[in-house]
């Protein structure tokens, strides 16, 4: 059974940091583009980062220069530092693990940014 786990969510002030992180099963981590989404109320689900197997990334850029994605391919996790966060980042944020074949979610967990 595959397993996306999520954790490291909160609530933090506006200009605050969160690091999330995201453990994955094993059988599927080393093969699988490791990202982040998120959706916020009323709004559309929405890619905020991702990490391929090779480690290349891409960021939404909304995010860029304030995000960073990373993956301990050790660890089967991938994480995400948030930095400099803005009450327009409070949404629920995915873990997702894909690849032609397959694409799997996390449970989610929350993410709230105060001003």
């Amino acid at each position: 059974q595959v397993q996306l786990v999520e954790s490291g969510g909160g609530l933090v002030q506006a200009g605050g940091s969160l690091r999330l992180s995201c453990a994955a099963s094993e059988s599927i981590f080393g093969d699988s583009t490791m990202g982040w989404n998120r959706q916020a109320p009323g709004k559309q689900r929405e890619l905020v980062a991702r990490i391929t197997s090779s480690g290349s990334t891409d960021y939404a850029d909304s995010v860029k220069g304030r995000f960073a994605i990373s993956r301990d391919n050790a660890k089967n996790t991938v994480y995400l530092q948030m930095n400099s966060l803005k009450p327009e980042d409070t949404a629920i944020y995915y873990c997702t693990a894909s690849s032609r074949r397959y694409t799997y979610w996390g449970q989610g967990t929350q993410v709230t940014v105060s001003s």
